[in-house]
């Protein structure tokens, strides 16, 4: 039907244009007048406004070169640059595509104008050069517009590229830069930290003399509320998740999806908790004007140390779970487990402690080469522990007892540990120190997430598995909540593991960019431009639009179905509207709710349908000749809905399928025999074929009940019984009366019919049944028989064939007693038979 109607807009419009291209060369002037009617041209103040935004994002655009220019060893400058040249290029990009409707319209209408007359043709009428004249300066007004939006654009891209490219040399500038490390280097570093520790005293108990003076009230506020703060999210944590906050003593070893899930979960949400305590305690401090300019980076340095330190050690117990060898995801000695435990612990705090104190340098103003030789003596000492780590023997034993001494590691293993080890050595030692802390702090840091993020996605599968989910606590407490059964369940665990999957990457994947030297402005930049403006070649798909459009289409046909359900049982149930009536008035709100739920969803999603008008008008022809029976099967459908020749509870007759319609669809009609068989009948051979209605207009129907007597009963007498019975029966309609039929004189039986109406069909049945039985009684009562069939045998033997031999005598039969055997003919005497067998073969 979108095709059909498509396609008659088309004819239309083109019809359209061709008529007013001929009224417009018509030279007659009240038709000039109608057909040069155009849209009002767009407002010289929106072009002024446009031009104007243009030159102010011409001026932010030079100031930002300049900035780039000024600000190129300063990385943050630069982020900061990066993103505001990306909000300018957004907003020229609007002004830009601000013109683009009003410029489609000037184009349409030009070309409905036509070209001027040339030279020797007959003048046209001047308010249709006027008219051509104002778009054509307007169109030249947009172009220049457009023209230097794009042009801007055109320079807003380049210097982001240019922004990007000098944040990669000078990161790599950093890593790569040589420092010597010299005894004289050592010396200066010595003093320098001397005189910083000092420095920092002074400050510290100054500030803290400052703070309980006059600020002690809003430090201890501030306080109290990061602290509540974090309360909520530990205890909402602990109500959702509390099965899997804690390990539990058990007689029997705990599952891996349970192992899997603690170590994930555990890990998660009291990591998060401690965040949420040092995140807010900074956020108020700082709001509350607590923290010092020379205190504040020093405090949020310290906030972040302490996180470090607890997520590591978290994640550590979590994975190795040190003394707990039932609950542990990998396969090592409960020493092995405490030492690797120890060691990653160890390297954390190495590298909080040297993270604190460069942000206390920072603040105090010390020199570089404190910096330089804290941080090379950080990546000896993490360089150390790796080496020292290799050599251990934490592996499980062979017998599988955690308590033994263990194995050392595989031999691929300890390699890596030891070359990892001595190249932080080597680099620190030969003055690549910034190379050797950055892979030192990756080593640390992006490893335990990048294992956090791990078994969280391992938790995922697991929990995604079939007959898994509902053996957990949740899972259980799922099905006895809403009674599921076990593919129900099966479907929830599919959505927890697609939820767990999305956890554990927004948690870890953002984690790690900001550890790879990316800044937050840059993951809100890759986010927008991720949900917003995805370009596939020359399409721009907006992940937000898709999703919104989603949601406005699952909401207009979960509304659609409520109306649906609404009108059902509130409006026409209680007006006692015919089943078939409601069934067709639901279907059609169905359908039309659905089509407009769709249109608003395909529009706010931001598809833009015409562009798929040249789409359908190519597939219009493989449709006419490919689907030309489904598109006949729903035209077949609709007019069965608004026809309606049979609803549904109607008992029709169609071809071989008889019994009650059930439902009628866009594409076929179901129709449920009597031995409970649905039969699925394409709509448009109900359409083009005939069909038998039992119930088209109502219920009422005739019965008949055959009856056959002996020659020997009175044809009146039975007539009257009958009729005395079927009088007797209520359900049995008086006008027409019923009436009983002497049809034939059958070959052994009178056969008669009774005839009558019934207001229900569905009635028939156990009324015939009574009557069946009431007739058989009463018949038995007057002695009225009900003959079985009898038929005469004839053997013809010609005389010529055999001789005979002579029968014996035998008295001569009585009429009555002959007339209803069965006899041979031979030889013109009659033979008696005796009887015949089950299987009809003669009996001597």
């Amino acid at each position: 039907m979108r095709l059909t109607l498509v396609l008659l807009r088309t004819v239309l419009f083109l019809a359209l244009t061709s008529v007013g291209a001929a009224v417009v060369h018509a030279q007659t002037a009240p038709v000039v007048q109608q057909q040069t009617e155009a849209p009002a041209p767009l407002a010289n103040t929106a072009i002024e406004d446009a031009a104007k935004a243009i030159d102010k994002a011409k001026n932010e655009l030079a100031s930002l070169q300049n900035g780039v220019k000024e600000n190129g060893s300063d990385d943050d400058a630069l982020v900061a640059l990066a993103g505001k040249a990306d909000q300018l290029g957004r907003s020229v990009a609007g002004v830009s595509a601000a013109g683009k409707p009003r410029l489609d319209q000037i184009k349409a209408r030009l070309t409905e104008l036509g070209e001027p007359p040339k030279e020797g043709q007959p003048p046209e009428a001047d308010i249709v050069t006027n008219e051509r004249n104002a778009l054509t300066s307007e169109r030249a007004q947009i172009n220049a517009v457009t023209g230097d939006a794009e042009n801007i654009s055109a320079a807003i891209s380049k210097l982001g590229n240019e922004i990007a490219e000098i944040r990669r040399e000078l990161f790599a500038a950093t890593l790569l830069r040589r420092t010597d490390v010299s005894a004289s280097v050592l010396q200066d570093a010595a003093s320098a930290f001397v005189e910083e520790v000092t420095e920092f005293g002074q400050a510290l108990t100054s500030w803290l003399t400052f703070v309980l003076k006059f600020k002690a009230l809003a430090f201890f506020a501030a306080i109290f509320m990061s602290l509540a703060t974090a309360l909520i999210l530990l205890s909402g944590g602990y109500r959702l998740f509390g099965n899997y906050l804690q390990r539990k003593e058990s007689a029997t070893p705990p599952s891996y999806i349970s192992r899997l899930s603690i170590a994930f979960w555990s890990t998660l949400i009291r990591t998060l908790s401690l965040a949420a305590l040092l995140v807010t305690s900074y956020f108020f401090l700082d709001s509350f004007n607590v923290l010092r300019p020379d205190i504040a980076p020093v405090v949020g340095a310290l906030f972040g140390s302490i996180g470090l330190v607890y997520f590591v050690r978290r994640f550590s117990n979590a994975v190795f779970a040190p003394g707990e060898p039932h609950w542990r995801l990998v396969k090592l000695s409960n020493r092995g487990a405490t030492s690797i435990g120890a060691c990653l612990l160890a390297m954390a705090v190495v590298h909080a402690a040297d993270y604190f104190l460069g942000s206390i340098s920072e603040a105090m103003g010390s020199p570089l080469v404190l910096t330089v030789v804290r941080s090379l003596i950080a990546a000896l000492i993490i360089g150390l522990i790796m080496i020292a780590a290799s050599f251990g023997r934490p592996m499980l034993a062979r017998n599988g007892d955690p308590d033994a001494p263990g194995r050392h590691w595989p031999r691929g293993m300890a390699i890596i540990l030891r070359v990892l080890g001595a190249a932080l050595i080597v680099a620190a030692l030969t003055g690549y120190v910034g190379l050797a802390r950055f892979v030192a702090s990756q080593l640390i840091i992006t490893g335990a997430i990048v294992v956090t993020t791990y078994i969280g996605l391992l938790s995922g599968r697991a929990i995604s598995r079939t007959e898994t989910f509902g053996e957990t606590g949740f899972g259980r407490f799922l099905a006895k909540k809403f009674k599921l059964g076990p593919v129900a369940i099966d479907q929830v665990a599919l959505l927890v593991g697609f939820c767990i999957y999305g956890v554990a990457l927004m948690v870890g994947i953002p984690l790690i960019l900001l550890l790879w030297g990316f800044h937050v402005q840059d993951l809100q930049l890759i986010a927008y431009r991720l949900f917003t403006e995805v370009r596939l070649g020359g399409i721009s798909i907006s992940l937000v639009g898709i999703f919104t459009g989603i949601l406005l289409f699952a909401g207009g046909y979960l509304f659609t179905r409520w109306i649906q359900r609404w009108l059902d049982s509130n409006v026409m149930a209680r007006s006692h509207v015919d089943l078939g009536v409601r069934n067709s008035v639901k279907t059609g709100i169905g359908y039309l709710g659905v089509g407009v739920a769709a249109l608003i969803g395909v529009s706010a999603a931001g598809i833009d349908l015409s562009s798929f008008a040249l789409v359908a008008s190519a597939l219009s022809v493989g449709i006419g000749f490919g689907l030309q029976n489904i598109v006949s099967n729903f035209v077949s459908g609709l007019i069965l809905l608004v026809e309606r020749p049979f609803k549904v509870g109607d008992h029709v007759v169609s071809g071989t399928a008889e019994g009650i319609v059930k439902r009628i669809s866009v594409r076929a009609t179901e129709i449920e025999t009597f031995r409970k068989q649905s039969i699925i009948v394409p709509n448009s051979e109900l359409i083009n074929a005939s069909v038998g209605n039992w119930t088209h207009r109502n219920r009422m129907a005739r019965s008949e009940i055959p009856v056959s007597v002996s020659y020997h009963a009175d044809p009146q007498k039975v007539m009257d019984i009958l009729l005395e019975l079927v009088n007797a029966v209520p359900l049995v309609l008086r006008n027409p009366e019923p009436h009983v039929e002497f049809l034939r004189f059958g070959t052994y039986s009178l056969d008669f019919e009774l005839r009558f109406m019934l207001a229900d069909m569905g009635d028939g049945m156990k009324i015939r049944n009574d009557l069946r039985i009431a007739i058989l009684k009463r018949f038995r009562e007057e002695g009225i028989d009900i003959p079985l069939p009898q038929s005469d045998i004839v053997f013809h033997r010609p005389q010529d064939t055999f001789k005979a031999e002579p029968l014996p005598p035998e008295p001569e039969a009585k009429p009555e007693e002959t007339s209803s055997d069965d006899g041979v003919e031979e030889d013109g005497r009659v033979r008696r038979l005796r009887g015949k067998s089950a299987d009809g073969a003669l009996k001597g």
